[in-house]
């Protein structure tokens, strides 16, 4: 099948290393598409939660995926958020295609987009990350667990259910911090003039259009691949939220794997895929 040619892509909050983590549903997505530029906003390799026992070959070859991009011309930007924060010692270093930020700004026609991850707005993480840390191996069991309830929905021709998402949508603390967060984000890029502010680290995938007293702005979130499963899309001057379709998107299922396993890969893109490596191997 025909790969989409794409002039941007976000995705974020993909939690490698953890029992959550919809890697094969990814590898289909990145599978199906052809991105002049890939934007990793954050929380990619999930290090807070990683443990050498679990790294399925399907999370492996998530990063290979990606490498092989960088390898064939498209431009990979990686932007460190909380979960893979040991990444920001390496940040600002460009190896090849493969660059490392903690944020971003880009012009796409004429108009100026803000990327970070969006953890700098949360006071558990900056106050208290041990708390931070246990709220999200409590995240990853919950996860763990509706995946368990989903199966025997599944079994009985139920339709899957999302505990967490039912969680959020009815505690008003939860609702008014995502509020909050998508407020905080969007007043800041339109006081700094910005088109387009562009996040993740709540899991909300959204798209919305922000104004005040200072102007107006787009609110944009990549969302997750834990729940959600969505990415944005930019092209031909249009943003797009795109969800995970399983009907359209597992025809890519293992298109092959000639897409990257039997690559020449520049050595400079390999110095770069060495570097998450040597941070996987020592994570403990």
């Amino acid at each position: 099948m025909k790969k989409r040619t794409v002039e941007l892509v976000v995705i974020s909050d993909i939690h490698l290393g953890t029992y959550g983590c919809h890697a094969k549903e990814l590898l289909n997505y990145l599978n199906s598409i052809k991105p002049n530029t890939l934007i990793l906003n954050g929380d990619i390799i999930d290090i807070w939660q990683f443990r050498k026992r679990y790294f399925p070959k399907s999370h492996l070859k998530v990063i290979k995926k990606i490498i092989s991009f960088a390898s064939k011309g498209t431009e990979v930007i990686y932007i460190t958020g909380n979960h893979d924060e040991m990444l920001r010692k390496f940040s600002d270093t460009q190896i090849g295609d493969f660059k490392l930020v903690d944020k971003l700004v880009l012009e796409l026609d004429g108009k100026k987009a803000w990327f970070f991850h969006g953890d700098i707005f949360d006071a558990s993480i900056q106050n208290a990350k041990w708390l931070a840390k246990l709220g999200g191996w409590g995240y990853d069991m919950l996860i763990l667990f509706n995946q368990a309830i989903n199966w025997v929905l599944v079994q009985m021709g139920k339709e899957k259910f999302s505990l967490s998402k039912k969680i959020k949508n009815s505690v008003k603390k939860a609702v008014k911090y995502i509020n909050n967060f998508e407020d905080v984000a969007a007043g800041l890029a339109v006081k700094n003039k910005y088109n387009y502010v562009v996040c993740g680290h709540i899991h909300q995938p959204q798209m919305r259009e922000y104004n005040d007293k200072n102007g107006s702005c787009w609110y944009l979130n990549s969302g997750d691949w834990i729940e959600n499963l969505t990415s944005l899309e930019y092209h031909e001057k249009e943003w797009k939220l795109v969800q995970y379709e399983s009907e359209s998107m597992e025809a890519f299922s293992e298109v092959a794997d000639e897409d990257y396993t039997n690559i020449n890969i520049d050595p400079k893109v390999l110095q770069a895929s060495f570097v998450i490596n040597q941070i996987l191997t020592n994570t403990k």
